[in-house]
């Protein structure tokens, strides 16, 4: 349980700049951050070891709390893959009649098979609690009711798929 609710972590550990997204995993501004503008980020602030990002779960509907879910109990060293998968297959899983079918059938690809899946994933009431507690702190510290939501430094909110210009003049700005 204490490896899966390990804090999810890319990047330079003693990079100069933080980042902590709040996302869901059911969110399509969410999936279009990660599409367009993350990748921008990573390949600017992240690769170049000048930003540290972290995924912090932020889950708005049931089947997303399942897919946070299913996103830490791989090895930690494919969480951003898993999240990637999650995020391009989003509306075939989370608009489909049975979400939690659709994403066991994501697991079975990852290797995560279905017994493993209804007992880590489904079932795992403290990991599920949890990623509740990663929210509600989330909401309780940065009033965060919303996805993406943005902290920089511990300091300023962004909040929303902004583009990438919003991000590069808060990261400039908060470099200084």
């Amino acid at each position: 349980l204490d490896a899966a609710l390990t804090p999810r972590i890319i990047g330079n550990p003693d990079a100069p700049l933080h980042m902590a997204e709040y996302f869901s995993l059911s969110c399509s501004h969410c999936a279009s951050f990660h599409k367009g503008t993350f990748a921008q980020l990573k390949q600017d602030f992240i690769d170049t070891g000048r930003l540290r990002f972290e995924f912090r779960d932020f889950p708005l509907q049931g089947p997303a709390i399942f897919a946070h879910a299913l996103a830490r109990v791989v090895p930690a060293e494919a969480y951003e893959g898993m999240i990637d998968v999650l995020l391009t297959q989003q509306k075939q899983w989370a608009l489909a009649d049975d979400p939690v079918s659709e994403l066991a059938r994501i697991a079975r690809i990852a290797g995560v098979g279905r017994d493993r899946f209804i007992s880590e994933v489904v079932e795992n009431r403290p990991l599920l609690e949890g990623i509740v507690a990663i929210a509600q702190n989330g909401y309780d510290k940065w009033n965060v009711n919303s996805t993406p939501t943005f902290v920089i430094n511990d300091k300023e909110l962004i909040r929303g798929d902004v583009g990438y210009d919003k991000f590069l003049s808060a990261l400039n700005t908060a470099s200084t």
